[in-house]
């Protein structure tokens, strides 16, 4: 066997490459990891953390309100933006050196800097020009924001959700463009901090993939909320003048904000990395072509995550990387599973889902039971606020099984996490039946819901 600096170098300081890492030392590996910005990746430094606390920000506005209902008398209101990234920024502090001491404890050596490979087995510290060798190498680089889909005169006036969390200030006039997860729920964060915000998409409807019942409850919601939203819209130029920037688009509009938002994809970041010349095929996107146990084209070379454009969620890179810890170093061959991924998006109220929409379900070939239940929350018949919920399980009809389950609606995501066990487990519709419901709660739905909405063939 080769002599090997190291037995495995990560490239990449994000959840993946962290968890991996961390595993493969804990096993007594000798283990390298290098990260040229931050410790922490999307998910902790410019992603789910701080966009969670943005969404609690934005939802008190609407809980100042809501408060008259029941007795309580709020004095005038004030927010001040400056402090809500400071202390945001804070907490992301606090979380990335968390992250970098436990890789430590783990007995890992840190590279803070870029890493490229020179070949198949050979890793170059570009800022310093050291290089090392690993018997195993894992790509764990995730993602960035890209506009390539958006070519036209101007984009460069347009920032991207990584800007949106350092503003030095909270624009007065905000356009949000897309239509996914990013879109919406920036779209949402804006309005509710009380910015004139304007959702800009090129579709038919927001979130492509989630069940059509959530949402078109969603774009009903946002609708009522007074959150402007304009579809079947594409933008020819973004002008900049008067102190303001001007969005022309393809129905001969002219619309003026102080910020523009582009929320139009992402892609893998694995420019100038070095994967190409040590044999990595790549796909159209620039992300790493893997198999079922995150293996690129080169045996001892995998890359987990964003970076390989699967599923582009925090959870499933942690995931992807224990399959991967298994399969090298507990010689368990271990692959992806990412069947069953339960997703949210924290729009106002939310989205989460988990299994088969009720398209895919149809698309697949199975025969379907919908169970479906729209309703005011409790707590809304108080506070007066015009809203709905909706739940949602398509059923098999031939065997009975749960394919998927959609919510709209508060707290859904953490309802939809439970549920996702019970799918895991291949839950019936009669054993969610036989299940004593929880009074007075909104998961209660899920279990009290008997009679059929409607059946469905293939």
């Amino acid at each position: 066997m080769a002599d090997y600096n190291f037995d495995l170098f990560v490239i990449g300081g994000g959840s993946g490459g962290v968890r991996a890492s961390r595993m493969a030392g804990l096993m007594g590996k000798r283990v390298a990891i290098a990260e040229e910005y931050q410790f922490g990746g999307t998910c902790v430094i410019r992603g789910c953390i701080p966009k969670k606390l943005f969404v609690y920000a934005s939802q008190y506005g609407e809980d100042f309100e809501d408060a008259a209902g029941f007795g309580w008398s709020v004095p005038e209101r004030h927010f001040d933006w400056t402090t809500l990234v400071a202390n945001k920024d804070k907490e992301i502090a606090r979380i990335s050196d968390l992250y970098t001491q436990n890789v430590l404890k783990a007995g890992v050596e840190i590279f803070l800097e870029r890493a490229e490979l020179v070949d198949a087995h050979t890793i170059r510290l570009k800022k310093s020009g050291r290089t090392f060798t690993a018997q195993y190498i894992l790509i764990a680089t995730g993602g960035r924001p890209s506009n390539e889909t958006l070519a036209i005169p101007g984009v460069e006036h347009g920032i991207s959700s990584n800007e949106a969390f350092y503003l030095k200030q909270l624009p007065r006039r905000v356009i949000v463009v897309g239509g996914g997860y990013i879109a919406v729920e920036f779209a949402h964060i804006f309005h509710g901090l009380g910015c004139d915000t304007t959702l800009v998409y090129r579709g038919d409807r927001v979130l492509r993939g989630f069940d059509d019942d959530l949402r078109n409850c969603l774009m009903a919601e946002m609708q009522r909320n007074g959150l402007r939203v304009l579809c079947h819209r594409n933008f020819t130029r973004i002008d900049k003048g008067d102190g303001a920037l001007f969005a022309l688009t393809d129905h001969n509009e002219v619309l003026e904000a102080d910020q523009i938002l582009l929320a139009v994809g992402r892609r893998p970041n694995t420019d100038g990395l070095g994967l190409e010349e040590a044999g990595v095929a790549l796909g159209e996107k620039g992300d790493v072509k893997v198999d079922k146990y995150s293996r690129s084209s080169v045996p001892h070379i995998f890359a987990i995550g964003d970076v390989t454009n699967r599923l582009q969620l925090t959870p499933v890179a942690i995931h992807d990387a224990m399959c991967f810890v298994r399969t090298v170093f507990e010689d368990t061959p271990t692959p992806v599973d990412h069947h069953l991924v339960p997703t949210a998006v924290f729009s106002r109220p939310e989205i989460a889902s988990v299994g088969l929409t009720e398209a895919r379900a149809l698309e697949a070939g199975y025969g379907i039971d919908v169970y479906r239940s729209t309703f005011k929350p409790l707590k809304h018949t108080l506070s007066g606020r015009d809203t709905r919920s909706q739940f949602k399980l398509v059923v098999d009809s031939a065997t009975d099984k749960i394919l998927g389950c959609h919510i709209f609606g508060f707290d859904a995501a953490e309802i939809v996490q439970i549920v996702a066990v019970a799918l895991k487990m291949g839950a019936t519709k009669a054993q969610f039946d036989a299940t004593v419901a929880l009074h007075p709660t909104a998961a209660e739905e899920l279990v009290t819901m008997r009679e059929k909405s409607y059946s469905k063939s293939p």
